[in-house]
């Protein structure tokens, strides 16, 4: 009888199965649970928008899925928010995240302009807002610092308003 046994197929385990069978419950939920998915949209998909993706992957990617775009890109990220990012939060953009047009995007649920000061395309969503912020580029570090601790905030009230459902 036990050499049948061995002829049976493996049954699959699931994402959310391990250690002797026990079930990771956090593990289950959140693949069960619809994630939203969040664009950053600025003209170049270089500073603002990078910064705000890196955050979004980091403070809430228990909650929605962070991408970045723009309407036109640039060869590399720009090497202040790069730099200050590593400092801050030993994130190293250059490593996960490159300049992205919008096209590139998956279908999004809400998407986040960051104050460019031009109309950016179209692009099919939910909901969307502007956050107005100006660009640090060329400025010196404690403007773009400030910029990047008002991204923060802003990733973290999304974060509670996407957990709320209201979004």
């Amino acid at each position: 009888m036990t050499h049948l046994l061995h002829a049976l197929p493996a049954l699959p385990v699931h994402k959310w199965q391990r250690n002797r069978g026990n079930i990771d419950v956090a593990a289950q939920q959140k693949e069960m649970r619809y994630m939203k998915k969040v664009a950053f949209i600025c003209v170049h998909n270089s500073c603002r928008s990078q910064i705000a993706e890196a955050l979004g992957k980091h403070l809430a990617s228990d909650v929605f899925e962070s991408y970045s775009a723009g309407t036109e890109t640039k060869p590399q990220i720009n090497q202040d928010a790069v730099r200050l990012m590593k400092q801050i939060y030993n994130i190293d953009m250059e490593n996960t995240q490159h300049s992205k047009m919008i096209a590139e995007l998956p279908p999004i649920n809400i998407v986040i302009t960051m104050g460019c000061n031009v109309s950016c395309p179209y692009l099919p969503s939910e909901k969307r807002m502007d956050w107005g912020l100006e660009d640090p580029s060329g400025k010196d570090d404690e403007i773009f610092i400030a910029t990047i601790r008002t991204i923060e905030e802003r990733i973290l009230e999304l974060r509670k308003e996407v957990l709320s459902e209201s979004l």
